[in-house]
Parts: C-alpha cells; sequence; structure tokens
C-alpha cells in the first residue's frame, strides 16, 4: 500500500513540475516579445518633420526631429526611414541614461530627448504630449513616459525596435 501511494505522490510531483516548466516557458515567450515602437511621420516640412509615434498600436505620443532631406546637412537633417533597435545608455552630452538608436546609416548618437523644435535637434527624436506645425510641446513627461516603458521592457528581457515610415511630403 505504501508503495502505491509513493508512486501517486511521484506522479503528483512530476505532473507539477510540468505544470511549473510549462508555466515558465509560458512566461519566457511572454517577456521575450519585443517592444515595437512605430514613428510615422505625417508632417514633412522644409524646416521640421513632425510624427505620431505608437507603441505596440497604441498612440503614444508626437514627435519632432530635423527635416526629411534627399542630402544629409550636418545636425539638420533626419534620420533615413528603417528599422532600429533601441538601448539606453549614457548621454555624454545630456549626463543621464537616455534611449540610442543603433546602426542608423551615416549618423552616430541618435537619441530619443526632450525638445521642442527642430533647433533642439541634431538629428535626435524629440517626444511631445501634444504639436502643432512648429514644434511639440510637453516634452518632458512625454519623454520620462517613453523612457519609462523602454527602461521597463529591456529590464525584463525584452528587445526595443522603432520603424520609422515617412509620409507624404507637406509644402
Amino acid at each position: 500500500m505504501e508503495s502505491h501511494k509513493n508512486k501517486q505522490l511521484q506522479s503528483l510531483y512530476q505532473s507539477l513540475q510540468r505544470q511549473n516548466l510549462l508555466e515558465k516557458a509560458r512566461r519566457s515567450k511572454v517577456k521575450k516579445d519585443n517592444l515595437e515602437l512605430y514613428l510615422e511621420r505625417d508632417m514633412m516640412l522644409p524646416n521640421r518633420t513632425l510624427g505620431k509615434l505608437s507603441i505596440n498600436g497604441v498612440h503614444e505620443c508626437f514627435i519632432c526631429e530635423d527635416a526629411v532631406r534627399p542630402t544629409k546637412i550636418q545636425g539638420q537633417t533626419a534620420i533615413p526611414a528603417g528599422r532600429y533597435e533601441i538601448v539606453i545608455t549614457l548621454s555624454n552630452r545630456f549626463k543621464r541614461e537616455l534611449p540610442l538608436l543603433l546602426n542608423v546609416p551615416n549618423y552616430a548618437g541618435i537619441r530619443i530627448h526632450s525638445g521642442n523644435t527642430e533647433s533642439d535637434t541634431e538629428g535626435c527624436l524629440l517626444p511631445g504630449r501634444t504639436r502643432n506645425d512648429t514644434g511639440v510641446f510637453s516634452s518632458i513627461p512625454a519623454t520620462n513616459d517613453l523612457i519609462l516603458k523602454i527602461r521597463k521592457a529591456l529590464t525584463e528581457g525584452r528587445k526595443v525596435f522603432i520603424t520609422i515610415v515617412n509620409g507624404k511630403p507637406n509644402a
């Protein structure tokens, strides 16, 4: 009889182990899903570019950048449309940790930081809660909220990417 109870306990233990492993695998899969940022540049003006940023399909904020140009002008041209991985590193210029876009062709040090107009950036992305055709506003809280979401995903072991697409140029 004791041998029968031992077999039942052993079977129950193995079942619980399998369930625990399945649960760990399920959580691991969820943790590893990428955080996807999507920037649609919808106001491409002569001196600045404005767009709408969403995270996993949900509107997050607006973005102000330099103008999209056919030829790069140092410190006055938006980065090329494309998909870039984002990490958070210490910015020597801003003396704090900020998101950094990796492997941007012909650019270095492209970050997400606060600012309101193209005069506040040299190719970087400037978040804001509101906008008009001159730039974005409430940039500091929008930037901080965005950084928290990016940091949380990275802390969970997830990768973060941004996909940037160009809309039609405005006059």
